[in-house]
């Protein structure tokens, strides 16, 4: 499963890989590091098993909320809104994007040029029958016309 928090003000996401990933301002101790006062050093988790996401505050000082609403531990769906004190990330869950294709002349292979191919060519003049056999409306054949 791929997991990411998009800043809502902006900015890159950030790509969630670990099963547990720590989240705080302390880089040492931290998997996201978020350097702003408002955070804690060491805030909150969030592990990834069975395709979904869990966050679980360690007691931050200013809290952790999912959709504006402050918790101790909960389950994130794609389009959450997730936030550690200030800092507020949209969450996607889903596909990992596809991988970019290599340019045009790399994936291009040029194919033999081959000839096209004899036409025949129907001639009436050449395709007269001396005869012809007649059907009648019961479509049995009669007699031949020259």
């Amino acid at each position: 499963m791929f997991a990411q928090l998009v800043p809502v003000h902006g900015g890159d996401p950030i790509t969630i890989d670990k099963d547990v990933t720590v989240v705080g301002r302390q880089a040492e101790h931290c998997d996201i590091v978020l350097d702003r006062k408002s955070v804690s050093k060491i805030h909150c988790i969030i592990a990834k098993t069975d395709g979904l996401l869990f966050v679980r505050d360690l007691d931050s000082t200013n809290g952790t909320k999912v959709n504006g609403q402050r918790i101790i531990r909960g389950a994130l769906l794609p389009g959450d809104q997730l936030a550690f004190a200030g800092e507020k990330f949209r969450v996607h869950l889903g596909p990992a994007p596809a991988a970019p294709l290599p340019p045009a002349a790399e994936r291009t292979e040029a194919l033999p040029a081959f000839p096209p191919p004899a036409s025949e060519h129907f001639d009436p003049a050449s395709s007269k029958s001396s005869s012809v056999e007649r059907m009648d409306d019961d479509g049995v054949a009669g007699d031949l016309v020259e």
